[in-house]
């Protein structure tokens, strides 16, 4: 394979070109389309490389799009990749092993042309073929993002992984053991990304221990886009590291919510919101009927997300309950009387914003960990997806909306949120570094 050229210069005025890469649901989206917003609007030229399902999200933003692999509808169509992805044990692995890995090849040719003549490429966690990008074109500036804490890897504020779930309680014996345990992690997780070395080897680059865990992130500006209410920098963060808040998008916000969810919202208490985000939403088992089971059971008023393709049809529902296909969350959460998700980064930020209580249903991935974190705050309850049923989850909302501590905690919070300045902050720390 051979190498791209190196970029011509492409600063003018004080003027910078930086590409966002980004692959995922979107949660892994939203963060780069508010920065890149604000960028733009800083006089630099702010461009997104990511799946083309999102192009023409991206260009009516006015924001330069550039394809990235692996491509979403091919992944769809191999029977049975989607229900693997999204396993609540194995979906991390498989997402690596069966879907990034494969498309490294792909990947790292559509990053090397969307990043020629660039000044920064700024990476997420899994577009592996950014540091590769970045080593093969001197003139490039790197910044790697990381959406959660989880993504850190530390030793001395632990993260709880899907895979071994009961790391939580194993906190309080310190960082001597977790050291030993993210060793024997990483070292089962080596396998992974062989073809990552394969490639690097391709391009005449030295072998690098891997692209998951210290290789990811770029020695001049690992930035971690979350509160740091949510996770504070540790000694054994990335070199170069830090939290700068929430990089909140808001831009669809300013259309409203759905005339029919608006009117059903006005017309009674504040609801109890039940959502499991973009990716989860694909496959939800019996979480909604579930879930107005619950909200019957505690006479309280629903409205389900049930997203775009569910076979449940939007609008009202029996029972003071509403079905509804897509609704901005800046605008419903702040509407709810507690809120019932899946706890991914992107609707975890929502909720904490909104001062709501919550109860995180997490399937995998990074969830389990942001769950215990906004349950250590004292601002949510977390039930397993594997236990979710109607009657645990109306026991554990009982508790949630009686408890006067949670709601005072959650305002707190959310008040908290509000006075950082997530986007300009990350900005500012990105344009910093060319």
């Amino acid at each position: 394979m051979t190498r791209p050229s190196r970029p011509a210069p492409s600063r003018l005025g004080g003027s910078r070109r930086i590409v966002f890469a980004t692959i995922g649901s979107f949660g892994d989206l939203h963060p780069y389309l508010a920065l890149a917003l604000e960028l733009n609007r800083r006089g630099h030229r702010a461009e997104i490389a990511t799946s083309t399902v999102y192009r023409a999200r991206i260009e009516a933003l006015g924001i330069g799009f550039h394809p990235l692999g692996p491509d979403f509808d091919r992944i769809q169509s191999v029977p049975g990749l989607v229900e693997q992805v999204l396993h609540p044990r194995t979906g991390a692995e498989s997402l690596i092993r069966d879907v990034v890995m494969p498309s490294l090849r792909e990947s790292f040719a559509d990053l090397a042309a969307a990043a020629r003549g660039a000044d920064l490429l700024v990476s997420h966690p899994l577009t592996f073929t950014a540091r590769l990008v970045a080593e093969t074109n001197p003139g490039l500036g790197w910044a790697s993002t990381f959406l959660a804490p989880f993504t850190a890897f530390s030793a001395y504020d632990p993260s709880v992984m899907a895979e071994i779930p009961f790391l939580g309680a194993l906190r309080p014996l310190g960082p001597t053991l977790f050291r030993q345990i993210h060793k024997l992690v990483i070292k089962r997780a080596r396998e992974w990304s062989a073809p990552w070395n394969d490639l690097r080897a391709e391009l005449g680059l030295p072998p690098a221990p891997d692209p998951l865990f210290a290789d990811q992130h770029a020695p001049a500006l690992a930035l971690g886009l979350f509160s740091p209410l949510l996770g504070q920098p540790q000694p054994d963060w990335p070199q170069n590291s830090r939290a700068s808040g929430f990089p909140f998008f808001d831009a669809e916000a300013q259309g409203g919510l759905p005339p029919d969810l608006e009117d059903f919202l006005g017309a009674g208490p504040a609801p109890v919101v039940f959502t499991l985000g973009t990716a989860m939403v694909r496959r939800p088992g019996r979480f909604f009927e579930d879930s107005l089971a619950a909200a019957r059971r505690l006479g309280r008023r629903a409205v389900i997300m049930v997203g775009r393709d569910s076979t449940l049809p939007p609008g009202p529902l029996a029972d003071g309950a509403f079905a509804a296909a897509y609704a901005p969350f800046p605008l419903l959460f702040p509407r709810a009387a507690a809120i019932v998700h899946h706890g991914g980064i992107g609707t975890t930020a929502q909720a904490m914003r909104a001062g709501r209580p919550m109860l995180v249903v997490p399937f995998g991935f990074d969830q389990p960990d942001n769950a215990a974190r906004v349950t250590r705050l004292g601002i949510a309850r977390t039930l397993p997806i594997g236990a979710y049923s109607a009657a645990h989850a109306s026991n554990a909302l009982a508790g949630l909306l009686e408890s006067r501590a949670s709601r005072q905690r959650s305002i707190a919070i959310a008040s908290a949120i509000a006075g950082e300045d997530g986007i300009g902050a990350a900005c500012d720390a990105l344009l910093g570094i060319i």
